[in-house]
């Protein structure tokens, strides 16, 4: 039996790859912080997890040992259940967090770090200046823009919050007329990060005007076992099995020793030459569409952890996609 801890709302998506894959006599286990039905709905037996993180871990101990679950994945909180390893191994249970130990949450939580560690590794990445105060804002900011455009990120985050890109010339009410455009005049933007007490650690980068590519990925011990690349084309995204970005994407995976599903993102400079931007030692918000490559990530690693026949892979070449929204109806 086999668990799917809170994770993104693709949690969904992974659920109905596992059941795909797995015989009907094996049972999936989920749960959520929150009522999400919609959610957890595909899996046979589902649970709210408690709030707290103390209180979390020894709940999900007890209730796994209680059902005879044998492989948890945990989803948006890896870094949590890995301090916990210990406590788990020593109940019998297979926990899966992203990483093989604490040292791959420490270095690409923090995209400071992770960027170190990346050229450290000689690994291509997108360089940065971390920023911690409007002074150095304005120093990086100086530094970068003489050579091109420059953006800036915040040093720990998800789903691309807190991206801007700086454009000379740009209206200083565009960020608020159209922040989907993540398009911001960067005197606008020092006058507000100038105002805030404790600004937060910004990377400050050179803007990188190549195409993006998200990889999701199966791995054991930093070995990628299954993968499929998604790089985005305007509104739809095409997907990859080879080439640079690939390449880049399992050799981090690789060095960062990721664990279970997860996402390495790159970004292509003017040239073509791909650049680490970042790893998520998580499943991504995108994992799901990866099922219309062929590729059944959350079956394959399902069934691997549990010993049992991996689903047939057939890449489909050729295939585009884009993401709709569409009602569930949620039980009451």
């Amino acid at each position: 039996m086999i668990w799917f801890l809170e994770g993104q709302s693709s949690q969904r998506d992974i659920i109905q790859g596992a059941r795909d894959a797995l015989p009907p006599e094996v049972k999936i286990f989920a749960s959520h912080r929150d009522d999400r039905p919609e959610i957890t709905a595909g899996a046979d037996i589902s649970f709210t997890e408690p709030r707290g993180a103390e209180e979390r871990i020894s709940w999900v101990i007890s209730t796994a040992r209680t059902y005879g679950i044998k492989v948890i994945l945990a989803g948006r909180l890896g870094g949590v259940f890995e301090q916990a390893r210990a406590s788990f191994e020593e109940a019998g249970l297979v926990l899966v967090t992203g990483g093989t130990s604490m040292r791959t949450f420490d270095l690409v939580d923090d995209k400071s770090r992770f960027t170190a560690e990346a050229e450290r590794a000689g690994l291509a990445c997108v360089p940065a200046i971390t920023a911690t105060n409007a002074e150095d804002m304005f120093a990086a900011y100086e530094t970068l823009s003489a050579s091109g455009e420059v953006c800036v990120k915040p040093a720990v985050g998800i789903y691309g919050q807190g991206f801007w890109r700086f454009k000379e010339g740009a209206d200083p009410f565009r960020c608020f007329a159209d922040p989907d455009a993540r398009v911001a005049n960067f005197a606008t933007y020092m006058r507000a990060y100038s105002e805030r007490a404790t600004p937060p650690a910004m990377l400050v980068m050179p803007y990188m005007p190549g195409s993006e590519c998200s990889v999701d990925m199966v791995c054991e011990a930093g070995r990628a076992i299954a993968f499929v690349a998604r790089r985005k084309t305007g509104v739809h995204q095409i997907f990859e099995n080879d080439g640079a970005a690939v390449e880049l994407a399992l050799k981090a995976a690789e060095h960062f020793q990721c664990d279970g599903i997860v996402n390495v993102q790159t970004k292509d400079d003017a040239q073509g030459i791909p650049h680490l931007l970042e790893i998520n030692p998580r499943y991504s918000g995108g994992v799901g569409y990866t099922r219309e490559a062929g590729v059944n990530l959350a079956g394959i690693f399902a069934t691997r952890r549990l010993n049992l026949p991996e689903p047939a892979t057939v890449w489909r070449p050729d295939v585009r996609v884009k993401g709709v929204t569409v009602a569930a109806v949620v039980p009451k």
